[in-house]
């Protein structure tokens, strides 16, 4: 401390930040913080990983649909519209299986790291769906890089469990999963392991395919020995990408060729085949209750069913904005549940055909802003997508694509017009209830990394990575913008912005950890210390200033927190690191290394936050979890 400020070092850098007059005579670094009193508890999750996993959604008798996004499984009850979650696993989530007692349920897990490096191994956890509790952690130090296939035994009361890890031999392994046990492991392959199973009345056979493979495996006194499936005649396809079982012991596996092979019962050798099921990779295969099969195409998004002889009954088209389709699971009646390759999961039949269930983001997510006077919030992000949501039916309200991939959002007052900035110095504004776009602006040509109106809805501070600040003046309710001129004084790229809450000037935030202040009518930064120390901001997002430093911990690299909020009744701080984690801060946060309640569910860098406009609610963006979480403030 020295006169009137407090001086913080990030990367040997000396940050000095402005103590307010009113607690100048009291401040001292050595009292201590309080926790919160408020709690966050995970309400909604927003989307579905479907990207690069497969076999990972499936219907459970309560109703419940489970899937994963990042290192949370969800269970989504679209009838109660409810979901709980659980949240045992501390990183990415990459494989799922249900057990033959439709209650419990495996997950497997790649490697991490802690914020102080430490490594987090991979393993598999098995849980129970109802009450949510861990029942068994397998594989601790055994698995390699990632478990990437899990599946349980289906006869024999299910008491086995087969995992493969992404190591270069890409082990398959065999375990007594209530005794933590492991009964046998073997190597698969030097290629990638795409799938692996029991078969579901021989308990002793089990089934790998992936690239240019399918092994048929026995497992007999401890010990696995493998045949590999023949193609002889049939072309060989570079990728046998699912396997499904049907009720007369045929096994089907669908690959990259578009081909349905069938592979006679007990067999490693082809018996009848359907060339060109699809055209393009067929993704997924489900065996419905009736004896009758479905599978999913990748390029050419079809769902087909097919009778019992293999000929095509019904067939319909994903629609191309959801992507194709990665992997089936069967629902009541007739309906399917599709998880798609755009991590968006749809609800439909094949003779009625599908709509969205749930919604996700392809990409990075970076922008995230939330409407000032209803329970909605936008995000944007790598993808180009931009969606406006309703946090209360926790759907898109409209959803639309831009041309550059986006990197931060920002409401009017008015809550009418919303502004987004790209990565190339193009932003929009866009129309909040048509999602028209109302105006296009480019400053510079390197990415926007905020766009922020004044409070009084008078001005738009646009922040660049080309270090300045541009300025425009608004009208018309935000659709009319003029610029005005442009700050320079960084040397490093803008990475946040508050405005004062009589609009009066702003504060910044750059990449060398500067603060500086600027008069918004003349575009001039604000040297004088006294004209700025008492000024009350409308919002806390800037991570570097008096009111938040308590957020930063010992030693940490200036970039290792990418986002904070201020609730609106001025009492919270979450902030959102780059290590999975969001935290929970009282506020003003202004003792170093303050107290906070921590909470995991992103599985990357956390990289925005925000409260809903009436605090009930704050919401975070994963990087490249690709997801948004809504944490329920309590």
């Amino acid at each position: 401390m020295e006169e009137g400020s407090v001086k913080m070092f990030l990367r040997g850098r000396p940050v000095p930040m402005l103590i307010p007059d009113e607690l100048a005579p009291t401040y001292s670094l050595d009292t201590r913080s309080e926790l919160p009193s408020s709690r966050l508890k995970l309400d909604w999750v927003y989307g579905y990983r479907g990207r690069d996993c497969r076999a990972n959604l499936y219907l459970l008798p309560t109703g419940e649909v489970v899937y994963f996004v990042a290192s949370v499984a969800v269970l989504y009850s679209v009838e109660e519209q409810r979901q709980r979650h659980y949240l045992g696993h501390n990183d990415d989530i990459k494989c799922l299986a249900v057990h033959p007692d439709m209650v419990t349920i495996a997950t497997g897990q790649v490697a991490g790291t802690t914020k102080e490096g430490k490594p987090l191994p991979p393993h598999v956890r098995v849980w129970d769906s109802v009450s949510l509790s861990t029942l068994h952690v397998l594989g601790l130090g055994v698995f390699d890089r990632a478990v990437c296939c899990v599946a349980f035994s289906k006869s024999n009361g299910g008491n086995l469990l087969c995992a493969v890890d992404e190591s270069n031999d890409h082990v398959l392994s065999v375990w007594d999963w209530a005794k933590e046990s492991k009964v046998v492991d073997s190597k698969c392959s030097n290629e990638a392991v795409l799938v692996a199973t029991f078969h579901p009345t021989d308990p002793s056979l089990l089934i790998t395919c992936g690239k240019s493979h399918i092994y048929f495996w026995s497992l007999e006194g401890g010990s696995l020995s493998k045949r590999q499936g023949l193609f002889e005649k049939h072309e060989k396809p570079k990728y046998v990408l699912c396997v499904t079982f049907l009720e007369g012991g045929d096994v089907v596996t669908g690959d990259s060729g578009g081909n349905l092979y069938v592979w006679g019962k007990g067999g490693n050798r082809i018996t009848q085949e359907v060339q060109g099921a699809h055209d393009g990779g067929v993704f997924a295969l489900c065996a419905l209750r009736d004896g009758t099969l479905v599978s999913g195409g990748g390029r050419d998004r079809r769902v087909v069913l097919w009778g019992s002889d293999y000929s095509k009954v019904q067939e319909v088209e994903v629609p191309e904005d959801f992507g194709p389709v990665r992997t089936v699971a069967e629902g009541r009646g007739d309906t399917l549940y599709v998880g798609t390759t755009r991590n968006s999961i749809l609800l439909g039949s094949v003779h009625t055909g599908f709509s969205l269930l749930v919604q996700g983001h392809v990409e990075e997510l970076w922008g995230l802003a939330t409407h000032p006077s209803r329970a909605q919030f936008v995000t944007c992000g790598q993808d180009k997508l931009v969606h406006l949501w309703s946090s209360e039916t926790h759907q898109p309200v409209w959803s639309r694509s831009i041309e550059d991939p986006a990197r931060s959002a920002g409401f009017h007052p008015s809550g009418s017009v919303l502004a987004v900035g790209t990565v190339t110095g193009r932003w929009l504004l866009l129309d909040t209830d048509t999602r028209d776009l109302v105006a296009i602006h480019t400053d510079g040509n390197e990415q926007i990394s905020v766009v922020s109106f004044s409070p009084d809805g008078a001005y738009l501070a646009v922040g660049s990575h080309d270090n300045l600040v541009y300025v425009y003046t608004v009208d018309q309710g935000g659709r009319k913008v003029s610029r005005l001129g442009k700050c320079s004084g960084h040397s490093s790229f803008i990475t946040h912005l508050d405005w004062a809450q009589d609009s009066t000037c702003f504060v910044t935030n750059s990449g060398d950890y500067e603060i500086l202040y600027w008069d918004p009518v003349t575009c001039k930064q604000i040297t004088s210390a006294d004209t700025v120390r008492n000024v009350e901001w409308a919002t806390a997002t800037c991570v570097l200033g008096f009111g938040v430093f308590g957020i930063w911990p010992e030693g940490a690299d200036g970039t290792d927190i990418n986002a904070v909020a201020r609730s609106h009744d001025g009492k919270l701080l979450v902030s959102a690191d780059d290590f999975g984690k969001v935290h929970l801060f009282s506020y003003p946060c202004c003792q170093p290394r303050a107290l906070s309640h921590k909470y995991g569910g992103h599985s990357s860098h956390v990289t925005n936050v925000a409260f809903l406009w009436d605090d009930s609610m704050a919401l975070t963006t994963g990087g490249k979890d690709t997801s948004v979480l809504q944490w329920r403030v309590a």
